[in-house]
């Protein structure tokens, strides 16, 4: 622990399903590298996330969610001695407790009403330095008045809402992945359930991504690039018209989403990085959580919804393409403060670390 060298520790939480609190950790572990080169960066997964060996990152392997090991979270706390632990959406008090006595500056980042409103209890916010909140306030909602007199009492700040967390697009490395597969700016559609692994009754929910690709394609000559994710364990289905994926790192993605003329994605992170760029998009609820955002987000006229039928997402993605239904869209996408928070979330870290080393 110096001031050239500070140690962060990343704890989101991991699973064989989701992938977007890993995703948006990595973001901001890369961001911390950049801002202080020297820093040593560690993260602790659960083995059972496919990315678990992947990670650029030493990582700590645990048997489930970091979560559900409370002892061997904080045995490894009391080993490293971080001076910054992040909990993505993770993280029993007992934790944030432990973390706080190491002398650690704490943060929790929560993406729903039911974690926020934990992250907010008097005994985890008494040992934690900030709390984000990582959806736009109009799909969460404003705390309460009795949360918001709570924190006052015990003299700590209300969360923060930062709002989706994702690297910006390099116009340098976007035109190189769009030479790589063969694509034009605002010629093509990008689909993406997000990690791959979701299920329904009749199998994978991105293998009807793959057909809704297939019919878009025979129903608008436009090609259709479609992102398996990670967790996606099968042979990717070909298709005329169909450029299939099986990954990309998050900057990739961004940069194809951001140059594509519409998406089709699932209802998780990235639909709202979509919104914060300004992307036309038809969204599909891939887990229950998904369906309170979407139904918000619909209702401000940011997405068009469909259930996660291939026949209705290749039906509503054709019906949302046509010029006054986009026109619509993105008038209403164009009027949307929600942005990219990962600049206010580096503030807040940049502020805690001038505070803990007496930096001015």
């Amino acid at each position: 622990m110096t001031l050239a060298a500070p140690k962060f520790l990343f704890v989101p939480v991991s699973s064989a399903e989701g992938v977007g609190e890993y995703m948006r950790s990595l973001i901001v572990a890369d961001e911390v590298k950049q801002r202080w080169p020297n820093a040593t960066i560690q993260f602790i997964l659960s083995r059972q996330a496919p990315y678990a060996l992947t990670c650029p990152y030493p990582a700590a392997l645990l048997d489930d969610t970091p979560t559900k090991n409370i002892k061997a979270v904080n045995d490894f706390m009391s080993f490293f001695l971080p001076d910054f632990v992040i909990f993505d959406a993770s993280g029993r008090r007992s934790q944030l407790v432990h973390a706080n006595k190491l002398g650690a500056k704490v943060i929790f980042l929560s993406q729903h009403k039911r974690k926020r409103s934990r992250g907010m209890k008097i005994l985890r916010a008494r040992v934690t330095d900030s709390h984000w909140v990582v959806q736009p306030e109009f799909v969460i909602g404003p705390i309460s008045w009795l949360d918001r007199l709570k924190l006052r009492l015990i003299e700590k700040p209300e969360p923060t809402v930062t709002g989706p967390i994702f690297v910006n697009p390099n116009p340098k490395h976007q035109a190189a992945l769009l030479s790589e597969y063969g694509l034009t700016v605002g010629e093509f559609i990008i689909l993406n359930a997000g990690s791959g692994g979701h299920t329904n009754s009749r199998g994978f929910i991105v293998e009807e991504f793959a057909l809704a690709a297939a019919s878009i394609y025979q129903a608008t000559q436009i090609p259709c690039v479609i992102v398996y994710g990670p967790n996606y364990p099968n042979t990717m289905i070909e298709a005329e018209g169909v450029t299939a994926i099986q990954e990309l790192n998050h900057g990739e993605l961004i940069d194809l989403l951001d140059a594509a003329k519409v998406a089709v994605l699932s209802g998780g992170d990235t639909l709202l990085q979509a919104i914060a760029l300004k992307k036309p998009c038809l969204s599909v609820a891939v887990s229950k959580d998904q369906n309170y955002r979407l139904k918000v987000c619909e209702e401000r006229g940011l997405t068009v919804c469909s259930d996660n039928k291939a026949q209705r997402i290749s039906d509503g993605l054709v019906e949302l393409m046509q010029a006054d239904n986009l026109l619509k869209l993105e008038t209403a996408l164009a009027q949307c403060d929600c942005v990219n928070g990962l600049e206010l979330g580096m503030n807040i870290i940049t502020a805690l670390y001038r505070n803990k080393f007496g930096v001015h």
